[in-house]
């Protein structure tokens, strides 16, 4: 009997939405041949991450284990899903696969790096399949928000498995392919083990509704604007971009795209076949000729990125365009969770400015391109796997997506991130636990969660801090008294002097009576100095800063 096993881990995706990277592995146990299917970033914010660029899925159990890696396959462009790969490529030199799409945002990742477009691959989608190893890889066509998504179908020597990609089902995504159940039907023709399966919408119980239903409402919309109009949605949903410019098209208007990541996208589009047609647009410094009634923009940031081009013209303006009153903003997008803040603050901008803010609250202006649970389950009926591992969701999702699979007699399984499950006989067993968390691109530099690198701001940022300078002589003796600097905090406390000249009191105090144990001893010293400076402030301002003793010795 074959001591070869075939196994699942998610190390980013699985807990959380964002941050995308499931590995499989087949072959003996701790030799496992293994393959990775997506490395996506997530973004940060202000609250748990200030600074920090982007976080990475933490991959050094991978990274370790370089050497058994076979390959890289991108199920599709979007930055939690590809957004990592030019990032980790050095570290893990595995070949990326991906469809023609994908594969030219991919590339221009990997160019910004120097790394030759080599290194991306472009595949063919199914029937075409890839081998590498004890693997056999198609890229199954799925309809989602952004061209040539893919779920993919993997096959090994223990059966088939199929990753389902973010998706939904929309037999007219206006761009891209439609979903074609006869297709997906015919996977389940040699048995499916296991479906991992994307969870992000489950609890919404409604059937998904199609990128094309919102043309009418969009046109009705734009044609009754009076000023100029500007839409936001996601840079990447290539379908929305083309509805918006076609609806300002057909009101006579004149298109103008702003923002870096939109007019990229558009390019690929372009490149790639996926958009034959496309309204003409005008450039920002032609725009600012053609009068307000007869212009649309359509900007980046929806969802209230303080550098994005909304977020700029809600600040005054962007390349020499600015909105007045009666002009209309809108967001043809959905807020995602925890970004609610900025998208909120953006809106009570414009609304100064007399700006017509619309949004999304009554579902006629943009849909989601996720499944709801009706599209799951049909998902399910269509390749009736023996296994569903949800991933694509936070624990909740995941939590719901499991008990909806054991309601339909399969065997729903909960695999959190660094969860190894053992897919090889009829039953999934959670076999082993591995060490997960995420990796900081801190300016040019990657930094672990847990260096305290990001702990310290988070602590700098919430309490202040006080820089303490002490001299002693060659005898070990204070030369002059301490003196304080203080970041972040206020200039006078309770006893209404200046908190400097209070800290300073304090710590000259204790320099005088302090010993000699304490004055030639730099750390005992050191931590003397941070804590009384801790207490005189926190009796003072009702905080304790965060405190950098500078000791300086005369030589002898």
């Amino acid at each position: 009997m074959s001591s070869d096993r075939l196994i699942y881990m998610p190390l980013g995706g699985a807990g959380e939405i964002g941050m995308n990277a499931y590995v499989y592995g087949y072959g003996p146990k701790g030799k496992e041949r293994l393959i990775l299917v997506d490395l996506g970033v997530t973004f940060p914010d202000m609250d748990s991450s200030p600074g920090v660029d982007l976080i990475f899925p933490d991959i050094q159990w991978l990274a370790a284990r370089r050497e058994q890696l076979e390959a890289v396959f991108i199920t599709h462009a979007h930055e939690d899903h590809v957004g990592a790969v030019a990032h980790y490529y050095e570290q893990l030199g595995a070949p990326v696969y991906a469809r023609a799409f994908t594969a030219n945002i991919a590339r221009r990742k990997m160019e910004e790096f120097g790394y030759s477009e080599k290194a991306v691959r472009v595949v063919s989608p199914w029937p075409e399949v890839t081998k590498v190893g004890p693997f056999t890889v198609g890229f199954v066509p799925i309809s989602h928000s952004i061209p040539e998504s893919s779920g993919l179908v993997i096959d090994t020597p223990k059966g088939r498995v199929v990753h389902s990609g973010d998706f939904k089902i929309d037999a007219n995504p206006v761009v891209g392919e439609p979903f074609d159940p006869e297709l997906w039907a015919s996977l389940a023709k040699p048995g499916v083990k296991a479906l991992m399966c994307d969870s992000t919408n489950v609890f919404n119980t409604h059937a998904g509704r199609s990128e094309s239903t919102l043309a009418e409402d969009i046109q009705a919309l734009i044609a009754g604007a009076k000023g100029m109009v500007v839409a936001t949605t996601f840079a990447s949903n290539v379908a929305r971009l083309k509805t918006l410019a076609e609806a300002a098209d057909r009101a006579g208007r004149s298109v103008c795209l702003l923002g870096r990541a939109m007019r990229r996208m558009i390019e690929a589009s372009v490149e790639t076949g996926v958009l034959t047609s496309f309204p003409k647009t005008v450039s920002p410094e032609e725009a600012k000729d053609i009068p307000r009634e007869n212009l649309m923009l359509i900007v980046t940031g929806s969802q209230g990125e303080r550098r994005a081009a909304s977020a700029q013209l809600a600040q005054g303006n962007y390349l020499g365009l600015s909105m007045k009153e009666g002009d209309m903003f809108l967001f043809s997008s959905k807020t995602i969770p925890g970004n609610e803040r900025g998208v909120i603050k953006i809106m009570n901008q414009f609304s100064e400015m007399g700006v017509d803010v619309v949004d999304d609250s009554d579902g006629k202006y943009h849909v989601s391109g996720h499944a709801n649970r009706p599209d799951l389950e049909k998902l399910h009926d269509l390749l009736q796997p023996q296994i569903v591992v949800p991933m694509h969701g936070e624990h909740r999702h995941l939590r719901e997506h499991a008990k909806l699979a054991n309601s339909k007699r399969m065997q729903g399984v909960l695999a959190v991130n660094g969860t190894m499950v053992d897919l090889t006989g009829n039953r999934a067993e959670i076999c082993d636990y591995v060490e997960t968390g995420r990796t900081y691109l801190d300016g040019s530099v990657k930094i672990g969660a847990l260096d305290g690198i990001v702990r310290d701001r988070i602590r700098m940022a919430l309490n202040g801090h006080v820089t303490v300078n002490v001299i002693l002589d060659e005898e070990d003796e204070p030369l002059g008294e301490p003196w304080c600097e203080i970041k972040g905090l206020p200039e006078t406390g309770n006893s209404r002097a200046p908190l400097v000249d209070v800290l300073e009191e304090d710590l000259g105090q204790f320099l005088g009576r302090a010993g000699a144990k304490v004055l030639t001893d730099d750390e005992k010293l050191e931590d003397a100095l941070r804590k009384i400076t801790r207490q005189s402030a926190q009796n003072e301002i009702g905080k304790r800063p965060e405190v950098t003793v500078v000791i300086s010795r005369l030589a002898e």
